[in-house]
Parts: structure tokens; sequence; C-alpha cells
């Protein structure tokens, strides 16, 4: 299904602007017209009894004779607006695309902030995120802690996916910069071996996590989350990221409650450098709402498509009237 979007029009936005040349067939025939009517108004104040005219040719008559020749001008503008070819946004379905969903499995995600707790939040929005996706895009799946893996390599199976998804297990430490790398490693490996096209397909990474980077300590360092994020810019990947969690979380270590307030710098910064997007969800309800705007920018893209048939068809509706005009009104069409 293509969904139009409505925007301004320029001359840019048509597929052949040279036609626009055509646009002197209306102008020259207006002035045609206007050069008749005079002659002719000179020709009738000239020898025509006045008083007899009102009689003859009411004023109501008068004033409609124009209607045929401006019916006829409008369609052939119409037709010349449709022959430049004018185009519109049309939003389609992604077949040839590769989305990894990186999320963190460490144990600041079994905060009971969000209830039942972090991890089990984004097990069902990451399920829902899987089932309302563009159902040709490849999804993978890459779960991080102290280390990164992939958990299901880029495939159009849901099944699979969701099934994956049922099975995070929370594991010890934050690895950022790992699970950033993994997902740049798998999407290379599909894209070798995905057809359809004479370039890599198109890919995004959406990573969710709710705290800072702890492996290394130092982002910066190497394998950390911000090498990582400039080695997805340069292979033109963004990122897009979801600080998930509230200031108030925490989560028992030891027989002790450890807080784990949601970090939301460390991910700006990976948007910020790689040209993604940065959202913050703190109910499971708010996840859900980002994973859907996620689905509508990753699973659609926006291609010119061409919008000259319905101006066509209205240069033809006048085209009609113009001709029923003048055999109703009496007056032969100017020609």
């Amino acid at each position: 299904m293509t969904v139009p979007l409505l925007g301004p029009v320029t001359l840019s936005g048509f597929a052949h602007p040279w036609y626009w040349l055509f646009a002197l067939v209306p102008l020259a025939v207006v002035g045609v017209y206007i050069a008749m009517q005079l002659r002719r108004r000179q020709r009738v104040l000239r020898f025509a009894n006045m008083e007899l005219l009102e009689q003859v040719a009411p004023r109501q008559a008068r004033r409609w004779r124009h209607l045929p020749a401006i019916l006829l001008v409008a369609a052939l503008v119409l037709f010349t607006v449709a022959m430049a070819g004018p185009t519109h946004d049309v939003r389609i379905p992604r077949n040839r695309a590769v989305v990894m969903l990186v999320i963190d499995v460490s144990e600041s995600m079994v905060a009971d902030d969000v209830p039942p707790n972090r991890l089990a939040a984004a097990k069902d929005a990451g399920k829902q995120f899987a089932d309302e996706l563009t159902p040709g895009i490849n999804l993978g799946l890459i779960a991080f802690a102290g280390t990164a893996s992939v958990l299901v390599s880029p495939t159009t199976n849901r099944a699979l996916m969701k099934a994956a998804i049922d099975k995070l297990q929370a594991a010890e430490r934050t690895a950022t910069g790992e699970g950033i790398y993994t997902a740049l490693q798998a999407i290379a490996t599909v894209g070798a071996v995905m057809g359809g096209g004479d370039s890599p397909p198109p890919a995004r990474i959406v990573l969710e996590s709710d705290g800072k980077e702890t492996v290394p300590a130092d982002p910066e360092a190497p394998r950390g989350a911000y090498p990582a994020a400039r080695a997805a810019k340069d292979q033109g990947i963004p990122i897009s990221t979801i600080s998930f969690g509230t200031p108030d979380g925490t989560v028992e270590l030891n027989g002790e409650r450890v807080p784990v307030p949601v970090d939301d710098e460390t991910l700006q910064k990976i948007t910020e450098i790689t040209g993604g997007q940065a959202f913050h969800a703190g109910s499971l309800g708010e996840l859900s709402r980002v994973y859907a705007e996620l689905q509508q920018q990753i699973g659609f893209e926006t291609i010119r498509g061409d919008a000259s048939t319905a101006w066509l068809r209205l240069g033809v509706v006048a085209l009609v009237a113009a001709i029923l005009a003048g055999l109703l009104i009496g007056r032969p069409l100017p020609g």
C-alpha cells in the first residue's frame, strides 16, 4: 500500500519540467480569444442598434458566453501540468533492509521501577516491535551484558525472533560497545550475501539500554561505546537508542537495594555520533509507543511517485465541461 504525502509543488517536483513550455498554448488561446472579443465588440458597437441588442441578447446570456473558453483554457493548463509529470512523496514498505535490535540484559534491567521489571517490559515491547515491523525487513537480535552475542541473525522469521526475545536472561556488567560491534558484524555478514541490489542493504541499529557502560569504564576506550558508534557512522549505519527506566530504579544485590537510575547521556552521545535518534521511555506504554514510531521510520521509505493521473482526469473533465457549455450556451468554442 502506498501513502501519498502532500507537500509544496515546485518545479523540482516535476519529472519533465520542460513540458511547462506548453503553458504557452493556453496563454496564446487566451490572447487570441481576447483579441477576437475586442474586434467583435468594435463591430457590434459600430453597426448594431443597442436597444435592439439588449432585447435580443440579454445581459445574463452575455455574462455566461465566456464560460466555454474559460473551461477550455483550464483544460489546457491541466493537461500541461499532467505532461510535466508532477510527483509527490509516497511511503512504501521496505523489503531490502536490515535492522538489529540490541538489548541490554545487564543486572540493572531487573529493576522493578517499570513493572514487573525493566527486562520483562522490554521483552513485551520487543516482541510487539517484531510483530509490527514490515514483514520484508530482516530483523536480528543482539543481547549484551559483560559480553555480546548474536541470538538471531537477521531474518524475516518473526516467530524465531520472538522466541529468542522470550529467552533473554539478565547477566552481570554492561558492554555497550561490544553490543554495537557485534551488531555491525551481523549486518556486514548478511549484507554480503543478500541480493536484490548493487549496494549493501540499508541498515539500522536499535539499541535499548538503561545504564552506563561498565566494560570498559571509559566509553572512549578501545571497544567502548563511542568508538563503536564512530565505526557505525563510518559504515553509514545510524543507531537509534532507547533509554529505558526511571531515575528511581533499584535492584537487590547481596541483600541490599542498589540504585540503578536510567542513564541518558551515553545513549544520547551515541545518536549524536551516528545521526540516529534518541528516545526515552519510563513505562511499558511509553516503550511501546517508541517502538511504534521506530517501526514507522524504519519500516517504510519515501520515494517520489507519479501524480499526473489526477491532473489528467481533471483536464478531461474540464474539456468535456467546455464542450457541454459551448453546446448549451449556443456558441461555438473558440478556435
